[in-house]
This record gives structure tokens, C-alpha cells and sequence, in this order.
């Protein structure tokens, strides 16, 4: 552009700058460069100012002696190293400031979050301009009615006010909150009972029957004295350290899940020590602490060492009369027939525990009937639906016990009946009296365990029978009697000239879950919603009773991961000698030990908590727990900061 405009008769000298220039307006790094332009002539001058002009140069003057260009470059560079001086004061005089800021920087999070909380809060109540006070409605503890009328006392003489405060209770149409106090033991149960659904308002709360329950049932499945006591340290560890552990922050959600159940997870560990004691299994092995009470006689060395298995005939020897004291003898973990006997024993064990389970589930409803005075849910659901259960579920564990009471090992003709052999199938007397079928057996032997049986067995089922149209229709049909007789009152009453009399006192009352409701709601879906009702407990019976089965397969599962684990790991080890098998069963032990915590105590037990959450959930709580609540959200101040901590900052 030069060029062309001056015709040539200029001479450019120009050169890049290598460092980049921050540009201050928008703080982006920029590259320059510096040129000079030679020429002759005022006409020349004009022409190359608008050019560079044009282009957003810069243009600085230049003199004409050197003596002032050299005096011209030392003012530059002696402004140049103060301005590089103030800027350093300044960046030190920010830094100082910004680090003294930063100790203090916390405590204003705090108190800015707590006084946005405050003015939030406030903006919610209703301002009196007459008394020049505030008038709010919020929900309150009973518990803790006194203890806000000392804090608003306190509020009140602290910050001088003249206006003294009031706190009055009010009466409302409103479903209240549920709050349920707990303290560090029983949040976590709690916190299991919240997940499935909060509980309405003065509903019967699970949690304090939970803190037994769900780490039995879960021992069930989880018996063994070794992973429980594995389980147990850690819990133990959480709960002894418990307070640096909380005082650690951590984002780790997994880490948080253990350390918030760290309560369960030490119960958890001791009830499945408990069982694992019953069960007389110690990593797939067993105590031998009483020993064991089965005596084989009669039997040489040389006899021993040719056969592989003895059989052991119960009828026989001192252990008839002298069983082991408590859980399973150890010699059960060599017999050939291990499996067989304790699937028999813990199926038994999972279907009884499940029928009281449920049973006692049932009853819980009655508390919740009782205490809303719903007495028509308990003469057309509670009623039946116990009579129901027990007739038919609770009468086969008392067959059961009447089985593991009569039969016994016994070799005498005469008692022949009372062996093992005629001990008649709990399961095909059962299906056998639903179908009201004759139970086929050995002419030797009785098709009774009791006498009259089968005539007690056909009134109970009768009985039960009957239990499914009185909850399916007594309900609906009584609410449609008493609509139709408060319909004709009316209608009586309007040609007496009453009609304008009130019927009902309307004074506003909460209202109660499990009571009421039904006299607004139309007749056909009464009668779908109370069908459904009763399919679904009939139905549910038979279902629920058979998903506590998962106490003997995940038990089963269990035990035969652990002796797998042995026999395939650990027991590779103990086969070398010398101080080469030292060496290799050290490494073996390492893999074993590792196998054995991250499958059977971790994967074995989320699964097994997770079997026990569902029987809680569903067999459990189905039966007397609706859920359809709400939480009670107090105002804090810690609440508010965990989760302000939690987001990040912008």
C-alpha cells in the first residue's frame, strides 16, 4: 500500500516482536510488530498518516538528533521499569490480601448461607402492618413445643424487641408431616423404611421391629461364623472410630453408603456369627466343642481302612437319647448326605420364619385399625385376613413340629409307624388337604399324624375358603347399606321440613390414613379397590410364603460357594511339604483370603442384603404399611450447609 501510494519513495524497515502483548481490553495475548517509515516531504507525511491510519497503527514521534532518540529511549525504559514495579507492589498487595481473605473465606460461605436461609424463611411469613409483627404457620414436634417457646423467649429479650411472641396451636385440614426422632443407631434402619416410602401420618412405624428382623433374616441366608466375623470387625472398626470417620468429608459415595449403615453392618456381622454358630460352619468347616454325640462301634482298624463310608443308623447308640447341645453336630460336615439333611432342615426353617414373619406383619395392621378407630377394617380385612393366614400357612409349621415331635429313629416293630420311614411329606398333606385328597401310604403306617385330623384339616380349609368373599364383599356391601339408610334419612327429612337441619358436625379434624375415605368414593371402585385387595393377600399369601424360600437357597448358595472355595483354593496349599509349600501356601492363603472377602463377604452379602430388603419391602410391610406420607423438613442450619457443601461452586 505504501508502495503504490508514494510511488516508491518511501523505505520501510519493519520487525516481529516475540513476546506477546496482553491486550488490556480483552485480556487476550496478542503478537506486534515495529516498523519505521523513511520519506521526504510534507505531501509524503500526509499520505502515510492516513495510511497507517487506515491499518489502526500506532504511531509514536521520532526525533530527528540521535541525542534525543537516546534520551527519548531512556525515558521509555525508565517508565517501563517503574510501571513494572507498581505492578509488582500490586500483585504482592493482592496476594497478601487475597491470602488473608482466604482464612476467612469459609466462615463467610457460612454466615452469607445462613443469613440467605434466614431471609428465605422470613419472606414466607405474613407481615401485620397494624401490629408491625410477623405471623407465620409451620409444623412442630409435639415433643419439642416447649423448647420453641424458650428459644422465641430467648430471640425476643436478645435482640430487644417490645413485641412479646405468641405461639398457638391450630387445628387444620391438612395431612400432617410424619417425623420420627431417631439418633445414630436407628437412622439407618430408618433410612431402609424411608426408601421404600414415608410413612403416614401416625402409621405404624417398621423401623423399631426392623432393627431385629432385617439382620436375622439376613444372618439366615449370610450363616457363617468366619464372613460374619469378618463383617462384625468392620462394623466394629466404624462405629470405635467413629467420629474422626465423620469428621472426614468424603465425595465417596460407596464409602458414605457403608459408614451411614455402619450400625446394620455390625449387627449384620453378629447375627450371622450367631447363625453361622447354628449352622456349625466356620469357612465351609466346623467347631467340634462338644463333640460330636454319633458313636460308631464295632468297628476294627483294618475295616476302616478299606471302606470309604460308614453308614450310620440313627436307632442305634448313646446319641439317641443325648443330641448335641446346640446347632448342628460336626459330623454332619462328612457324611456323604450333608446337603440333603440340612436342605430339609433349613427349608423348614425359611418357611416357618417367613409364616410368623408375615403373621406378625398382619398384626401390625390391627395397631393402625386400633388407633384411627377403623373398626370396620377390622371385622372385613384384619379379621379374615388372619384367620386366612392361619388356617392354612401357620396350621402347616404346627404340622411341622407335630412331625419333628412323633417320628423319631427307632428299629422296634411295634413303633414301626412312628419311624422315619411313615413320617408323611408336610408338602403333600398340605396340597393333599387343599385339594381334599386322601394321603396314600404304607399299609404299615398311619395317614394321620393326629387323631381327627383330616375332619380338623377340612373345617379349617372350609374356613379359610370363607375368608375370601367376607374380605372381598363385607366391606362394600356394609358401606352401601349405610349410604342407602343415610339417603332414606334424608329424603324423610325433607318432607318433615328438616332439610335445612345440619347432619354432620364439620368441625375440621386431620385426616387419617387407613380409616376412612369412603364415603365419597363411588361404589364400583370400592369394589374394584377392595377385589384387588383381597386378590392380592390371597394370592400374595401363597407367593409371599414361597419367596422366604430365598433364606434356604441363598444360605445353600452360600455354604457350597464357601467349601468350593476351599476345596478348589486353600486345600491346593496344604498338599506340599517343606519349605516350598510354606512358600506356596503363603501365596495360596493371599488369593484365598482375597476370593474369599471380595465374593462371599462383599458380592454374597449386597446380595444377601438385598434378599432381606425386598422380604422387608414386600412380604413384610405390604401387609400393614401404605407409605403415602410425607417428611417433616425441619429448618437447619446443618442441613442446609452438608448440602451447600455437596454443590459445587461456580
Amino acid at each position: 500500500m505504501l508502495w503504490r501510494a508514494c510511488r516508491g519513495n518511501v523505505f520501510l524497515r519493519q520487525a516481529e516482536i516475540e513476546t506477546p502483548l496482553e491486550d488490556p481490553s480483552t485480556g487476550d495475548q496478542v503478537y506486534k510488530s515495529v516498523f519505521i517509515i523513511f520519506f521526504q516531504g510534507d505531501q509524503l507525511k500526509t499520505r502515510v498518516k492516513k495510511i497507517c491510519e487506515g491499518f489502526r497503527a500506532t504511531l509514536y514521534p521520532c526525533p530527528e538528533a540521535p541525542g534525543d532518540r537516546r534520551e527519548m529511549a531512556m525515558g521509555v525504559m525508565t517508565r517501563i521499569e517503574d510501571l513494572n514495579t507498581v505492578l509488582g507492589q500490586t500483585q504482592d498487595h493482592r496476594h497478601r490480601v487475597l491470602v488473608a481473605a482466604a482464612k476467612n473465606i469459609k466462615n463467610w460461605f457460612v454466615k452469607v448461607r445462613k443469613i440467605k436461609a434466614i431471609y428465605h424463611t422470613l419472606n414466607l411469613f405474613n407481615l401485620d402492618v397494624t401490629q408491625k409483627c410477623l405471623i407465620a404457620e409451620c409444623w412442630v414436634p409435639v415433643l419439642d413445643f416447649e423448647n420453641i417457646q424458650l428459644a422465641l423467649r430467648r430471640g425476643t429479650e436478645r435482640s430487644g424487641s417490645s413485641v412479646p411472641p405468641i405461639l398457638n396451636r391450630m387445628e387444620t385440614m391438612e395431612d400432617p408431616p410424619t417425623y420420627n426422632h431417631t439418633n445414630k443407631f436407628t437412622t439407618g434402619f430408618q433410612t431402609l423404611i424411608d426408601a421404600y416410602g414415608i410413612a403416614s401420618y401416625r402409621e405404624m412405624n417398621p423401623a423399631p421391629y426392623t432393627i431385629i428382623t432385617f439382620p436375622f433374616l439376613f444372618a439366615v441366608m449370610f450363616g457363617d461364623l468366619g464372613h460374619g466375623l469378618l463383617m462384625a470387625i468392620f462394623g466394629a472398626w466404624m462405629v470405635l472410630k467413629e467420629k474422626p470417620l465423620a469428621a472426614k468429608k468424603s465425595d465417596n459415595e460407596i464409602w458414605n453408603i457403608f459408614f451411614g449403615g455402619r450400625y446394620i453392618v455390625l449387627l449384620m456381622g453378629l447375627f450371622s456369627m450367631y447363625t453361622g454358630f447354628i449352622y456349625n460352619d466356620v469357612f465351609s468347616k466346623s467347631l467340634n466343642i462338644f463333640g460330636s454325640n454319633w458313636v460308631v462301634n464295632n468297628l476294627t482298624a483294618d475295616y476302616v481302612l478299606k471302606v470309604d463310608d460308614v453308614m450310620l443308623d440313627p436307632a442305634e447308640g448313646d446319641y439317641l437319647h443325648h443330641p448335641y447341645p446346640i446347632g448342628l453336630d460336626p459330623v454332619w460336615q462328612l457324611a456323604k448326605n450333608k446337603i440333603i439333611f440340612q436342605n430339609s432342615f433349613k427349608m423348614k426353617i425359611s418357611i416357618i420364619l417367613g409364616i410368623i414373619h408375615m403373621l406378625f406383619g398382619v398384626s401390625m395392621s390391627l395397631f393402625n385399625f386400633t388407633y384411627f378407630k377403623n373398626k370396620l377394617s377390622i371385622f372385613c380385612e384384619f379379621i379374615p385376613q388372619v384367620i386366612f393366614l392361619v388356617f392354612l400357612f401357620f396350621y402347616m409349621v404346627l404340622l411341622m413340629f407335630i412331625k419333628w415331635f412323633m417320628y423319631y429313629p427307632t428299629n422296634v416293630r411295634a413303633y414301626i409307624k412312628y419311624s422315619p420311614r411313615c413320617a408323611p411329606s408336610i408338602l403333600i398333606t398340605f396340597i393333599n388337604m387343599v385339594l381334599n385328597k386322601e394321603t396314600i401310604v404304607d399299609p404299615e403306617c398311619d395317614a394321620t399324624m393326629y387323631a381327627g385330623q383330616i375332619p380338623i384339616q377340612k373345617l379349617l380349609f372350609v374356613c379359610a375358603v370363607i375368608c375370601v368373599p367376607w374380605m372381598l364383599l363385607a366391606k362394600p356391601v356394609y358401606i352401601m347399606r349405610n349410604r342407602r339408610k343415610m339417603n332414606y334419612s334424608m329424603q324423610q327429612a325433607t318432607g318433615n321440613g328438616d332439610a335445612e337441619q345440619p347432619m354432620h358436625n364439620n368441625t375440621a379434624q386431620p385426616v387419617a390414613p387407613h380409616g376412612g375415605g369412603h364415603d365419597e368414593e363411588d361404589l364400583g371402585e370400592m369394589f374394584i379397590h377392595q377385589g384387588i385387595h383381597t386378590i392380592e393377600y390371597v394370592l400374595g399369601s401363597v407367593s409371599h410364603t414361597a419367596s422366604y424360600l430365598r433364606l434356604w437357597a441363598l444360605s445353600l448358595a452360600h455354604a457350597q460357594l464357601s467349601e468350593v472355595l476351599w476345596n478348589m483354593v486353600l486345600n491346593k496349599g496344604l498338599v506340599f511339604d517343606g519349605w516350598e509349600g510354606g512358600v506356596i501356601l503363603y501365596i495360596i492363603f493371599a488369593f484365598w483370603a482375597c476370593l474369599t472377602v471380595s465374593i462371599l463377604v462383599l458380592m454374597e452379602g449386597l446380595s444377601a442384603f438385598l434378599h432381606t430388603l425386598r422380604l422387608h419391602w414386600v412380604e413384610f410391610q405390604s401387609k400393614f404399611y401404605s407409605g403415602q406420607g410425607y417428611a417433616f423438613l425441619p429448618f437447619s442450619f446443618e442441613n442446609l450447609l452438608d448440602s451447600a457443601s455437596q454443590t459445587p461452586e461456580e
